[in-house]
């Protein structure tokens, strides 16, 4: 039985005119006219048996010439001062019966309305069945709940796990939105699963308070750390130089506008080659020996690549009568120096770890083992892995974070086919490490690195949740392979024009409700959720630590006083930690 029974005397409308996926339905009672709401749901009758399309409503129009009559129909909106209107998107198609099913919706237009087809509005008793069939419907075993349905309290609003990891996610929102909480939502349920794996790239500590067996925290080594010689065993991570690709390095150590740049990449790079095979000969590899390039993964002696460019630097040469300068002479110099500023900054600390900390050949799968194995796996320590770059130096942080962005990509890439176990990565304030104008050779390695990631990961099982508070200052090719959005309020112009060019077209007048949404509201939209629609997020069991303080608050309390003086020392010891 239909759970949509409608007579035609309760019909609220009748449709004038049809475009594609757009309707526009003529009211006559002033009284049904004025209990329309825009962004509530219609149902309209198909000319198939046992259908009933669903649309939302966008725009209502009411005039004082209730009688009006109109010559265009095509031009039935246009005539405003004449006629009553609602004009309505179709979103999907309810069917009575599919086969042993009854009651089954699909994203599918598979006819239109036919002139004066019935339109009837929908809500109350028939809108609580309606939601019912939709949390049924997507409440399988890849459901996964972000809250309820604005338009129904009572109908839990579920997406499709598998879609919107594979196809990729924007979460948006201006500061204070609730964009932290709904990345909270997502991570608590995805802890939950038996062989969970996923990865947060946490900016700011935020998610320091995510807890229970599915979490693993880890921190990116600061100096202090260092300083205490503190390990993978402690939840402290090394990066070490020799993880970095050729370009990577590039970027870091030679400065491109200086004229000896082309020789000094070029020679740099022999350098590595160099040390990267004597460290593989003083192993034993020689399988590795014959086939590695620059780029792969193989411990390398910063000091060896440091004493070759210094004899070059220096070198003089026979000549004529007497010595001369090599062909190189002096022209290494900045080079050099770079080097030694580098391993010298105690900030990065953590890409240049002492003797015996992350320079063995077993290294690298200890910590891909720590950052890539599932819950269930083997060697597995938690679904989740939260990866704190907090004390990371600002102007490296995109190289840093495309270079942990690389080694999962590349790790994925290089799994036999049936051996891939997928693994999400969450970009927190993805507009800082993957901006849309780079600035500097290090955000462009991290753009060419999750460019890819954006386009082929999903062959390889890496997905992507893409999460900012300035979308439009995140990379257009990364947020248009996003399938699925989030969106939170957003107040800026140019946000809401990304965040409109990513929405269906018969669905745009969506992006009106942005600036309109209420904290933790959010629209969304996509191939992971059945009924594109706004959605109350449940709050998380642990919410994140967003640092939002209560400025009045604050200042009203007289016992409040700053650590000012502990500020001022960590500031010099360029570390959190106590």
């Amino acid at each position: 039985m239909s759970i949509l029974d409608f007579r035609d005397q309760e019909a609220l409308g009748r449709v004038q005119s049809v475009d594609t996926a757009n309707v526009i339905v003529r009211v006559d009672d002033i009284e049904s006219l004025r209990a329309l709401q825009v962004n509530r749901l219609v149902a309209l009758q198909s000319s198939l048996a046992g259908h009933k399309l669903i649309g939302v409503i966008h725009k209502i129009t009411r005039t004082a010439l209730e009688q009006a009559k109109v010559a265009d129909l095509e031009r039935a909106e246009e005539a405003l001062p004449e006629v009553n209107l609602v004009r309505i998107a179709l979103i999907g198609t309810l069917i009575d019966r599919d086969g042993l099913r009854s009651n089954v919706f699909r994203r599918t237009l598979e006819t239109v309305p036919e002139i004066d087809a019935c339109c009837f509005a929908l809500e109350g008793e028939r809108l609580t069945r309606f939601m019912g069939v939709i949390s049924e419907v997507t409440a399988g075993s890849q459901r996964l709940s972000l809250g309820c349905y604005t338009l129904d309290p009572n109908a839990e609003a579920y997406v499709n796990g598998n879609k919107l990891f594979q196809r990729h996610a924007l979460v948006v929102g201006s500061t204070g939105s609730g964009k932290s909480w709904t990345t909270a939502r997502l991570l608590e349920q995805v802890a939950e699963l038996t062989s969970a794996n996923a990865i947060v790239f946490d900016m700011h500590g935020e998610y320091r308070s995510m807890a229970g067996n599915g979490f693993v925290h880890l921190r990116v080594a600061g100096p202090a750390d260092i300083e205490a010689g503190k390990g993978l065993s402690d939840g402290v991570l090394h990066l070490p130089y020799w993880l970095m690709s050729y370009e990577a390095l590039i970027s870091m150590f030679v400065d491109r506008t200086d004229q000896n740049a082309p020789n000094q990449a070029m020679l740099m790079s022999r350098a590595i080659v160099d040390a990267k095979t004597a460290f593989l000969t003083a192993e034993g590899h020689k399988d590795v020996l014959a086939n590695f390039t620059i780029d792969s993964p193989v411990p390398f002696a910063l000091d060896n690549v440091l004493a070759e460019l210094n004899r070059l630097n220096t070198e003089m040469v026979p000549g004529a009568r007497t010595e001369k300068q090599g062909d190189f002479h002096g022209k290494l110099s900045r080079l050099i120096q770079r080097f030694e500023g580098k391993r010298t900054d105690r900030r990065l600390g953590f890409l240049f770890p002492s003797a015996g900390v992350a320079d063995s050949y077993g290294w690298l799968e200890e910590v891909v083992n720590l950052l890539l194995g599932s819950r269930a796996a083997k060697h597995g320590h938690g679904g989740v892995k939260v990866v704190d770059f907090s004390e990371v130096p600002s102007d490296i942080l995109p190289l840093i974070v495309g270079m942990v962005g690389r080694m999962v990509f590349h790790v994925q890439q290089w799994s036999a086919q049936g051996a891939r176990h997928p693994v999400a990565l969450f970009c927190d304030e993805a507009h800082l490490y993957i901006p849309q104008d780079a600035s500097s050779g290090a955000a462009e390695n991290a753009i060419a690195i999750f460019e890819r990631i954006a386009k082929e990961g999903r062959k390889y099982g890496v997905g992507l949740v893409v999460i900012s508070q300035r979308p439009a200052e995140v990379n257009r090719t990364v947020v248009s392979q996003c399938n699925n959005l989030i969106a939170m309020r957003l107040t800026n112009g140019d946000d809401q024009a990304v965040v409109r060019r990513l929405l269906p077209d018969s669905l745009g007048g969506f992006g009106d409700l942005l600036p309109v949404l209420d904290t933790g509201e959010a629209l969304v939209v996509g191939d992971a959720i059945l009924l594109p629609t706004r959605i109350r997020i449940a709050k998380p069991l642990n919410e994140p630590l967003s640092g939002t303080i209560e400025f009045w608050d604050r200042w009203a309390d007289s016992k409040t006083a700053a650590a000012l003086d502990k500020a001022v020392e960590s500031w010099r010891r360029q570390t959190l930690t106590n």
